[in-house]
């Protein structure tokens, strides 16, 4: 009787140590933490007031969603400046691969008519002015006068042919490309100035939800300062610390089960990334006795087609592990 009652004894104070064996192995490969999305801050690349906030603070939105809309007049103007330069530059372009006019080759070839006339009418002066000189009759200066007339008349002769010739050889190869670059970089600055107006307009870069709105219609934020956050994804990850001991098991790839508070059934998941650098104490503070307080950030995506679950709620998340690894 003793010896039966001596073995329930025995079987009572070890009852609780095999509970403690199992949760222990239970609770091996898990990782605790919570609900988390990436946050994506969305500034402002100009300094224009908000005329317009489109998506409200909780609200889904879809990659692509206009969610703030700044104002636009100066953009609209400096966009209005730029295509009168492209259009002038274009025509310009089009005017010397057409080549001259005619009517200005018209224009060209009475200039040098005049200037023949004018050439001819000075050398008879000038043979004038000379034989009178010889005579006695006129002075140095009136010679040298006749003669620099002469010259002049000349040299404009000159001037008005070459003026004709450039008219009858046309546009050169060397203007039509100035013309066509010059085309170019005016389109260039257009389609600038097009998407700077675009950018006035804040847009969601992923699907995700509104989570906050920094700025409000009326003010005018910074370039560069954030004016919403965006909460991106179709659903949130779990961010859960890594013990120590259980790094080496743990893989970007790797499947694991999600236990989120409020729910009966666990989610699947998939292994997106662990940090390799531990969380709260660096490596080389610790004695080897304190390794094992060190934690591993790890992000572990929802791999099911659900609702989208709300960010904070904590998670314990089960790693399936390959024993044999």
């Amino acid at each position: 009787m003793k010896q039966r009652f001596a073995a329930q004894l025995t079987l009572l104070a070890a009852t609780p140590l095999l509970f403690c064996a199992c949760g222990a192995t239970d609770d091996a490969y898990r990782a605790v933490g919570e609900l988390a999305s990436d946050r994506l801050e969305i500034a402002a690349e100009v300094s224009e007031p908000i005329v317009d906030i489109v998506a409200a603070e909780g609200e889904a939105v879809s990659k692509g969603q206009v969610l703030v809309r700044q104002d636009t007049a100066r953009a609209e103007a400096r966009l209005s400046e730029l295509e009168a330069v492209l259009l002038q530059q274009q025509a310009r372009l089009d005017e010397l691969v057409r080549g001259p006019r005619s009517e200005q080759i018209a224009a060209a070839r009475a200039n040098v008519e005049g200037t023949t006339q004018e050439l001819t009418f000075r050398q008879s002066e000038l043979r004038r002015v000379r034989d009178v000189h010889t005579k006695g009759l006129a002075s140095a200066e009136q010679l040298d006068s006749a003669k620099a007339a002469l010259d002049a008349a000349r040299a404009n002769h000159k001037l008005m042919l070459a003026q004709l010739e450039e008219r009858l050889a046309g546009t050169t190869i060397e203007e039509l490309e100035q013309a066509e670059q010059a085309v170019n970089q005016a389109r260039a600055r257009r389609d600038s100035a097009l998407i700077d107006l675009d950018r006035h307009d804040l847009k969601a870069p992923d699907n995700g939800i509104l989570d906050s709105r920094i700025f409000e219609i009326g003010e005018r934020p910074a370039a560069g300062q954030p004016v919403v956050v965006v909460l991106a994804g179709d659903q949130p990850h779990a961010r859960v610390y890594v013990p120590e001991r259980l790094r080496v098991h743990v893989r970007p790839g790797m499947k694991a089960r999600i236990h989120v508070d409020g729910l009966a059934t666990p989610i699947d998941g998939r292994v997106r990334w662990v940090s390799s650098d531990p969380a709260f104490t660096p490596y080389y503070a610790l004695t080897e006795r304190d390794r094992g307080r060190l934690s591993y950030v790890a992000k572990v995506d929802i791999a099911e087609q659900r609702e989208r679950l709300p960010d904070g709620v904590p998670v314990d998340v089960e790693f399936v592990i390959d024993n044999g690894t």
